[in-house]
């Protein structure tokens, strides 16, 4: 992609979010003169199976790695929007799942720094990291979009009464030396630090995640925007499950039947707000709000390679 298209992109996207990974809306605008980043290489595979199960890593040195995603997942990650932010998308974004591995330059680097990273090191590399998706839209799917405020309902995640029950990961960081291949969906492989696994309609497991993260996953599943404000930083391990309503537990929009892979329907359980607070001791707030909208104005099927 050229540098040229790519700062046409970023002066498109006046008022993207250039926060966390995943968080909520967009808060301030990119410039116009800002260096653009771009994944250094690319692999992008039509998914055929018309399954319901994906896999999702993102690790350290901009390396991104996906089963069976939807160019919905792409958009809302790449922009920091949620479901009812997208408009004009057509309809193929969910009917069209790929499996995609793109890597940055520095995706062979080592293990994360010892001690952690800071807040700010963190916002910073997960912000390169959108534009990094960004950039791949526009030169892979010749996306072409504008932005728009409306008001919204959106939800805000919070510590249910009883108090939240999180445990601290205790994954390792990725190391992408020993680490191998992202699991194909469905599988019972260990997940690394920072994965998500939807093994079915309300029924997820999340290894070494933050709850700015979790928040925009529950976004994917109600069609609403989610909003962390727990006040919680850790990064946690746990399951959820729950009965999805009619409508929900599309966490990557036109996911497959579940029969198809085998998986019986789920049981008569406790909705995704029970559960949150039953498992997780979480719950979430309705609120509402201005709220930054994108439109797409173009958007092409990529070439396979």
């Amino acid at each position: 992609m050229t540098r040229q298209f790519a700062n046409r992109l970023l002066a498109a996207a006046v008022g993207m979010a250039v926060i966390g990974c995943l968080q909520t809306r967009a808060q301030s605008p990119a410039p116009a003169s800002a260096p653009a980043s771009a994944f250094e290489v690319v692999s992008i595979k039509p998914n055929h199976e018309a399954s319901n199960k994906v896999m999702v890593r993102v690790t350290p040195g901009g390396r991104f790695e996906a089963q069976n995603i939807t160019v919905r997942f792409l958009l809302q990650d790449a922009f920091g929007v949620k479901d009812s932010q997208l408009v004009g998308a057509p309809g193929w974004v969910d009917s069209e799942h790929y499996n995609i591995e793109a890597k940055g330059e520095d995706s062979a680097g080592g293990d994360e720094p010892k001690g952690g990273q800071s807040k700010l090191d963190r916002d910073k590399q997960q912000a390169q990291f959108r534009l990094m998706l960004q950039a791949m839209l526009a030169d892979r799917f010749k996306l072409v979009l504008h932005h728009e405020t409306k008001e919204l309902s959106e939800y805000a995640l919070v510590a249910a009464k009883s108090g939240p029950k999180l445990k601290e990961t205790t994954a390792p960081a990725f190391d992408p030396a020993t680490a191998g291949p992202l699991p194909q969906p469905g599988s019972n492989a260990p997940m690394p630090k920072g994965s998500i696994r939807m093994t079915g309609r309300g029924d997820l497991t999340v290894t070494g995640v933050d709850l700015e993260r979790f928040a925009d996953v529950l976004s994917r599943q109600l069609g609403q925007i989610v909003v962390d404000k727990t006040g919680l930083k850790g990064e946690y391990d746990f399951t959820l499950k729950w009965t999805p309503e009619e409508g929900q537990g599309q966490m990557f929009r036109g996911a497959g039947d579940p029969a198809k892979d085998g998986v019986p329907p789920p049981e008569a359980g406790p909705s995704i707000f029970t559960a949150l607070q039953e498992q997780l001791g979480l719950k979430l707030e309705s609120q509402k709000g201005p709220v930054d909208v994108l439109v797409i104005d173009h958007l092409e099927k990529p070439s396979e390679n």
